[in-house]
């Protein structure tokens, strides 16, 4: 089939790409020149700069200029298409409705260029990005000004992992098709040939509407794990004594009705997806006068998340942040991504500064790029400049008094050779993803190590106390 891919952000391109392995003619195309010439270049670290995900530059490389095709102009390559796949950006609005604007934008583009083809076969318009529950009524409605004719409107929303994307497309749990009339069903099915009746894949079929909602009910249920766990399950077991974070998710989670997934603590969830979508699906259920309490508090949970164990430093670990040098390790929202989108580090930074840090260092295996033009400082904020970027965590650990790991990167598991090698005590430990499991060697060295899911532990030094007449008592341990 020939198939366009409107938009090549981190749905659009692997979509593309995929799609080109199963033999299809598929067309990526993006308003972003500069996007399109590092794709056609077929140069990993080009492809990387805008989309950073494991396998995607090799399956691009794969099939370049055979069934895959990069391109900045469609107004042509609409005549015969069969298919078109909206995949465009999506931002919330500070309501927490979602922003359209760039759908909007592309969708009449298309509908331009449809409303002057001669060709009279079928088009299906299939929206992949995540869009709220009516919006392929809202595509159709424009098709309709616009004159085109022959064409269906359907919902198929993505389920990726960023990270794990390429396989994730491969290989799906479940492949979720919305649409209207049989003829539009017939057309998607050829799409996704290989996924049809498949063993493993489920394969759904219903209306657009329930497509829609299945997408914002999946990452609302998926953050609704990890907050609970992150607000009741670490608050267990740093609150009451002698609980072991580890043996309590172990022992809960055996129970065959409760999932694993999500039963990890952290700083909190990020990514373009859990906050935003949970967001856009209480706008959308208070609009319709529906109580969103459940909702609202995951959300709120999730945000606080992200800056709590700060707070903890402050008040646990009696560190005072002003004028102090800390390390921030990791900064794109999870590993395997250069996607630094609502990443926990961003606000664990905002609010360090907010507390009178003198510098923050700091560092991530693939974010280093994306952190300095997030942070690029055109209105001179002076509070910006306190950031220095470090090719290593070695370097980014010089001069510091403490770290703070924020994101699950492998090469930080494990790191407390590297930060005995490094700094001295006193000092302090924020593991925002337990990823030291040996950190009583930390301890007992005289570090402070403060992590989700567990108390604040120091070295326990013994002082002698003065006795009543005078002499010197047996010493007492002091934590």
């Amino acid at each position: 089939m020939k198939i366009i891919v409107v938009g090549t952000g981190f749905v659009g391109l692997p979509h593309a790409a995929v799609l080109s392995e199963a033999g299809h003619e598929v067309y990526a195309y993006d308003i972003d020149p500069k996007k399109i010439a590092a794709y056609q270049s077929g140069d990993a670290v080009q492809i990387e700069r805008y989309v950073n995900e494991p396998g995607l530059a090799a399956a691009i490389a794969e099939t370049m200029d055979r069934y895959l095709f990069f391109t900045s102009d469609v107004s042509d390559l609409c005549e015969d298409t069969d298919v078109f796949f909206m995949c465009i950006n999506t931002p919330p609005n500070r309501d927490g409705s979602t922003d359209l604007t760039y759908y909007l934008k592309a969708a009449h583009d298309i509908a331009g260029f449809l409303a002057r083809r001669k060709n009279p076969n079928r088009v299906v318009l299939v929206n992949k990005s995540t869009v709220p529950v009516g919006t392929a009524r809202l595509l159709e409605r424009i098709m309709h000004e616009h004159g085109v004719q022959n064409f269906g409107v359907a919902s198929n929303p993505e389920f990726l992992a960023q990270g794990n994307a390429i396989d994730g497309s491969r290989r799906p749990d479940r492949v979720v098709v919305g649409a209207d009339t049989e003829e539009d069903y017939k057309i998607l099915r050829r799409v996704y040939s290989q996924f049809v009746n498949h063993v493993r894949i489920k394969y759904v079929e219903t209306t657009p509407e329930t497509a829609e909602a299945i997408k914002y009910m999946g990452n609302t249920l998926l953050l609704t794990y990890i907050s609970f766990w992150n607000g009741v399950g670490a608050r267990v077991a740093e609150a009451l004594p002698n609980v072991r974070m580890e043996d309590l998710k172990i022992g809960v989670t055996a129970d065959t009705r409760i999932s694993t997934w999500g039963s990890y603590v952290s700083n909190g969830a990020g990514g373009s997806c859990f906050g935003k979508d949970i967001q856009s699906l209480i706008y959308q259920l208070n609009q319709a006068g529906c109580s969103t309490d459940l909702l609202q508090a995951v959300y709120n949970i999730n945000e606080y998340q992200k800056t709590y164990l700060i707070d903890r430093a402050i008040h646990e670990a009696n560190f005072n942040f002003n004028q102090k040098t800390v390390a921030i390790l990791g900064l794109a929202f999870k590993k395997r991504t250069n996607d630094m989108r609502d990443s926990a580090a961003l606000k664990a930074v905002e609010s360090l500064l907010s507390k009178g840090v003198k510098e923050i260092r700091a560092y991530d295996p693939l974010a280093m790029e994306a952190a300095q033009q997030y942070w690029f400082n055109p209105d001179k904020n002076h509070l910006f400049e306190r950031i220095s970027y470090h090719e290593t965590v070695e370097e980014a650990l010089e001069g510091t008094d403490a770290v703070y790991i924020s994101t699950d990167w492998e090469e930080f598991r494990g790191l407390s050779r590297t930060i005995e090698k490094s700094v001295e005590p006193p000092y302090l430990v924020i593991d925002g993803r337990r990823m030291i499991p040996d950190y009583q060697s930390l301890v007992e060295k005289g570090y402070q190590y403060l992590a989700v899911g567990g108390a604040l532990l120091e070295h326990e030094v013994e002082t002698a106390v003065p006795s009543a007449n005078g002499l010197v008592a047996e010493p007492e341990k002091q934590a």
